[in-house]
This record gives C-alpha cells, sequence and structure tokens, in this order.
C-alpha cells in the first residue's frame, strides 16, 4: 500500500507542476476556452491541462519501475500498463489537437477509436464474460477486441461530456479511480494474489493526476483539462478495468470478499465498472443524445442542458454543483464497490444514509436557502 501511495503522491505533485508549462504552451498556441452561451466561466481560460496530467502520470510508471515490490511484478504489471498509457499518449495527442483547432466530432471520434483499436492489439482487452452460474464465456479476439472498443469509447465519451464546470472531470474520474483502486486492491487480497496489479497501479497514478490537476481547475479555475484531458482520464480509467480480466482467473474476479458468488454484481462488476462508476455522466451523455436527436439536432451538437447545468438552475452554486455531483460519484462508486464485496445488514445501512444525504443536498437545500434569498431581495 505504501508504493501505491508513493505512486498517488508522484502522480500528483508532478502534474501540479508541470500545470504551470501546459499552461504556458497553452496560451502560446491559442489554445484557450472562448466565453459561449453554453459556458459557465465569464472569461476565457486556457486548455491543455492534459499534457500535464500525462505527465504525472508517466512520471509515476517510470517511478514504480523503481520501487521494490511493484517491480517484482514484472512485465505482467508494466506491460499492459505500458500498453494504457500509450492509447493514453495518443487520444491525449488528439484531444490537443482538437484544443489548438478545434476539430470536428466525427475525427475526434477516429482518434478515440484509433486508441482503443491500440488497445487491443496489443493485447489488452476483455477475454472473459463471468456467468451468474459460476460458468465463464470465453470471448473470441474479436468479440473481446469490441466489447473493448465499445467500453473504453463510451467512458472516453461520458468524461468528455460531464466537463462542463471546474473541477467537475477530474473530481468524477479521481473518485472513480480511488473507488476501482480499492476493488483490485482487495480483490487480490481476499483471493490471495499478488497485490501488485495493473489496474491498481494505473488507478493510483491516475488519481493522483487528478488530484493534481484540481488544485488548478477547482472554481475559479486558472486552467482547463479540454479534450486532452478529459479523453486522457476516460481511457485510462476504462484501460484500468479492462486489464483486470487479463490479471486473474475467472473464478477470482467473480468471487467476492466472504467468497460468495451468490450475488449477480460481483460477477458483473469488473466488466462493468468503468460505466458504473461513470453512471452520471453516463446518464448525462444518453439524456444529451436523446434530447438533441429529439430536436432533429446532431448528438454531437452542444447545448446547455446538462446534468450540471439544471443544478445551477435548481439554485447551487457552482462549486456546490461540483460537490453535489462528486457525491452523486461517490455514491455510486464506492457502493458498488462495496456491495460487490460484502454484504449485510450495515453495508446496506450505510449506503441508505449516504445515499439519503446525497438526495437531501441536491434537492432540499435549495429549497430550504429559497425563503432567506426572498427575503434579502424584498429588503
Amino acid at each position: 500500500m505504501r508504493e501505491y501511495l508513493l505512486v498517488f503522491l508522484v502522480a500528483a505533485v508532478v502534474t501540479y507542476l508541470l500545470t504551470v508549462i501546459a499552461r504556458e504552451i497553452a496560451l502560446r498556441t491559442g489554445a484557450v476556452a472562448g466565453v459561449r452561451d453554453r459556458d459557465v466561466h465569464d472569461e476565457p481560460i486556457p486548455y491543455l491541462g492534459g499534457l500535464a496530467m500525462l505527465g504525472g502520470l508517466l512520471a509515476a510508471y517510470l517511478v514504480a519501475t523503481q520501487l521494490p515490490f511493484l517491480s517484482l511484478g514484472g512485465e505482467r504489471v508494466f506491460g499492459p500498463a505500458k500498453v494504457v498509457l500509450l492509447a493514453g499518449a495518443i487520444i491525449c495527442l488528439v484531444g490537443v489537437i482538437d484544443d489548438i483547432f478545434d476539430i470536428d466530432a466525427l475525427m475526434k471520434l477516429g482518434g478515440q477509436l484509433l486508441a482503443a483499436g491500440v488497445l487491443v492489439l496489443l493485447g489488452v482487452q476483455y477475454y472473459f464474460l463471468p456467468q451468474a452460474g459460476g460458468g465463464v464465456l470465453t470471448l473470441d479476439a474479436a468479440q473481446g477486441g469490441l466489447l473493448t472498443v465499445f467500453v473504453v469509447t463510451a467512458t472516453v465519451n461520458a468524461v468528455n461530456f460531464v466537463d462542463g464546470l471546474d473541477g467537475l472531470a477530474a473530481g468524477v474520474v479521481g473518485i472513480g479511480a480511488v473507488a476501482f483502486f480499492l476493488f483490485c486492491y482487495q480483490l487480490a487480497a481476499v483471493n490471495e494474489q499478488s497485490l501488485a496489479i495493473t489496474g491498481a497501479l494505473l488507478c493510483a497514478a491516475l488519481a493522483g493526476a487528478c488530484g493534481g490537476f484540481m488544485v488548478h481547475n477547482f472554481h475559479p479555475a486558472r486552467l482547463f483539462m479540454g479534450d486532452s484531458g478529459s479523453m486522457l482520464i476516460g481511457l485510462v480509467l476504462s484501460g484500468a478495468a479492462v486489464t483486470l480480466t487479463g490479471q486473474f482467473p475467472a473464478a477470482d474476479v467473480t468471487r467476492g470478499a466472504a467468497g460468495s458468488e451468490a450475488s449477480l454484481l460481483p460477477i458483473v462488476l469488473p466488466l462493468a465498472l468503468p460505466l458504473l462508476i461513470l453512471i452520471v455522466p453516463l446518464a448525462d451523455l444518453v439524456l444529451a443524445v436523446i434530447r438533441r436527436t429529439r430536436a432533429g439536432r446532431s448528438p454531437f451538437a452542444p447545448d446547455k442542458q446538462h446534468l450540471h447545468h439544471r443544478l445551477l438552475e435548481i439554485g447551487h452554486s457552482q462549486r456546490r454543483a461540483v460537490l453535489i455531483m462528486w457525491m452523486w460519484a461517490g455514491l455510486i462508486a464506492f457502493g458498488a464497490v462495496t456491495a460487490s464485496l460484502y454484504s449485510g445488514p450495515v453495508m446496506w445501512t450505510g449506503l441508505g444514509v449516504m445515499a439519503a444525504v446525497t438526495v437531501t443536498v441536491t434537492f432540499v437545500l435549495p429549497r430550504l436557502k429559497e425563503p432567506t434569498l426572498t427575503a434579502e431581495v424584498q429588503a
């Protein structure tokens, strides 16, 4: 655990330091977010935060290769991690081009498919689907490749869609990375497997990169991650989940902390975790596609009706809207991980309390403030 903590800190510190350089590059290249009708910032903000995050991830990877315990994993751990970071560099480059030149949606989708294809071609893909009865559905190369491309592309676009408020995307993905790290670590511990795991390594580094960038990105932001960052962290998170099925026997992946396979959730979770962690931005993505197509517009046409925009409309400030989205992300991510590994009334009671608090803060808090605001206006 201490070496994973060091990986986290290296990624955080390097990302924090490189953000200053990335901001200068953005200003010199004209990669600056102007003020548009659908935006909530009121002054131009530089992009290219993804460059700093990529630097933090690479630095954490290099340090990890020299650590006493993690280095024992050798190619089993660092081989898939290297592939994920290579694909991440490709998609980050696509994002940099978009941040500077504003390429169209189809070209960006092509870059996403290219990066996901690199994962598959270099062996990072789903290999099996665990079944509720205890059996395993083995996937051939084509099936596993298509499933991998779908999950990675969906996750990348979900993170890209949710990147609408200062600190929102970095926080949601950072929370998801911590949750998935705990899942990988605990899964290895209860099944007496090596604690040196690619998924845990990537998520520790990803959480650190998100944390280091957050210092510059929380409202009021001095730098945006841009598409170079949102697509990068979406790919790394989904890539980390994909590596899990290549490093654990199917029976171990489907076994919870008590060794039970009675519930379907621990069976499905290792495959669906990126989508579950990002259920809030994915729901936003689906609603946006439905909303825009019903209006006769392109599903890629931007608007100002995302979930975070609606939180602002009902009375939340920018900071509180971001914190609420973080709360929902944490509830779903940690709830899914906890429910997949443990069972019992204490666990469900805890999740119920978390859900009640989150719902109250989301919907009741603005109503409690309305009379005060009304009184101030009348005075």
